[in-house]
This record gives C-alpha cells, structure tokens and sequence, in this order.
C-alpha cells in the first residue's frame, strides 16, 4: 500500500487549525487556498472524503472525472516546481492520494472493496494471507466452492481434465471443446448477474448512510451480503481464468 493510501483509512473532517491559509491566512479550500492558490497540507481523510463525498456507492462517475482533472490542474506538482520544498512535498502528497482515490472510486469493485476496508473487512489481506499460507505449506489454495456452482464446478472440472488429456495424448474432441465454451459463457453470465445483484446492495447501503443513525446491525448485515457477492464474483472469475488457461495450453 502507497504512502498516500496509508493516510487514508478514516474518514475525518478538516482539523480547525487547517480552515486557514498556511501562507495568507484566508479560509482554505480542502487542498488549495481560493485566494493565493496555495497548495495546502494533506489532511488524513478517506477517498470519499477527499472528493467531498459522502461514503456511498452509488457514485456519479462523469462528476467525479470532471472533479478529478479541476484538482490535478491545481495539484500538480509540475505547477509547483518553482514552489518552496515544504510546498513541492505537499503538492507531490496530494497528487498522489488525489489519483489514488479516483482510480479506486471510479471503479465500482475497487469502490466496493474499498468502502467494505472502511467498514473494517480486508477483503484482499484475507486472500493475501490465504495465499501465503499455501506457499508456505507447498498446499493448494483452498477455495470454498458456491453452494450454487457445486454441480456446475464439478462438472466443469471433469471435463477440464479430460480436455488436458486428450491434449497430452495428441487427440481432439470438438464436441468437448464447444461443452467448455459454452460452460465459460454461463460462467461469464453469472459474473455479469452478480455486479448486477452488488448493485442492489448499494441502493440498501446508500440509503442506510442518508439515515445516517442506522443501527451498526444493519450496516454488518449490508457489507456481509456484498462481501458474500464479491467472494462469489471473484470465485467465478478465476475459474473463467482456468478455463482459458485449459483451452489455450
């Protein structure tokens, strides 16, 4: 994780020791002084945050695009080259956790994952630590197969083995390839219907941030249904991996 991401992990407002221009004393934009143009000092805030944004999914992406360039043009440590060090460093910070948080908040899963770590679920260290832990003990990585892709799966596994042998012994089997193919665009489907089904999810999500006094029970019931989506996504989506892996060996 980047230094600039690192900053970012809560949500918090403007320190009242930073509503003021560090240079002349006017009241400050959140990265830039509105009156001498100063770059600022970066504050420890979320990437909804640093975008003005409250912690939805549902995100307005053309805005977001036309915000993200407005605050490069301002950011941009090239327009600060002839600036103090002090500036310089400020303006590299804010540039950095400015394009961080518009690669992460433009994508709906990155958002997804994003917003799940701010509700305390590392999504990608559970998968990191998994994965490690498999290296180490010279094991395969243990995937918990969807209870609704378990005849699917095994199915589709069968026949992937049978495909690497005939390929082993020189044979081919039309018939088995296009069974496969069609197994990958079910597969592909699934995947498509489950970004849809996330989707729902923050609809339920964004209005329980409008509440703003919703029960954490209903927030843990929330994240729990997307975390499930998402590991149900991810599943698929390497499986679709493998099987093009097969056909191209």
């Amino acid at each position: 994780m980047t230094k600039s991401a690192l900053t970012a992990i809560s949500a918090k407002p403007l320190p009242e020791d930073t509503h003021s221009c560090w240079s002349c004393g006017s009241m400050r934009a959140a990265h830039f002084c509105e009156s001498c143009g100063k770059v600022q000092p970066p504050v420890p805030v979320d990437y909804f945050s640093f975008f003005g944004l409250l912690p939805k999914l549902n995100v307005d992406v053309v805005a977001l695009e036309k915000s993200f360039y407005e605050l490069s043009r301002r950011l941009h440590p090239d327009l600060n080259a002839r600036a103090g060090s002090q500036e310089q460093e400020w303006s590299l910070e804010q540039s950095s956790l400015l394009n961080d948080a518009y690669r992460t908040l433009r994508d709906p899963i990155k958002r997804t994952e994003y917003l799940l770590h701010l509700e305390g679920v590392a999504l990608e260290e559970q998968s990191k630590s998994a994965t490690e832990q498999a290296r180490a003990t010279g094991e395969i990585k243990k995937q918990i197969v969807p209870p609704d892709l378990l005849e699917e799966v095994f199915e589709l596994n069968m026949q992937l083995e049978e495909l690497r042998m005939n390929k082993k012994m020189g044979e081919d089997d039309p018939a088995l390839i296009a069974e496969i193919g069609k197994q990958k665009l079910s597969l592909e489907a699934k995947h498509e219907a489950l970004l849809q089904e996330l989707q729902t999810y923050w609809k339920t999500w964004d209005s329980l941030v409008d509440r703003s006094h919703a029960a954490s029970e209903e927030r843990a019931q929330v994240t729990d249904k997307m975390v499930d989506v998402l590991n149900r996504r991810n599943y698929i989506r390497n499986l679709v991996r493998d099987v093009n892996a097969a056909l191209e060996e």
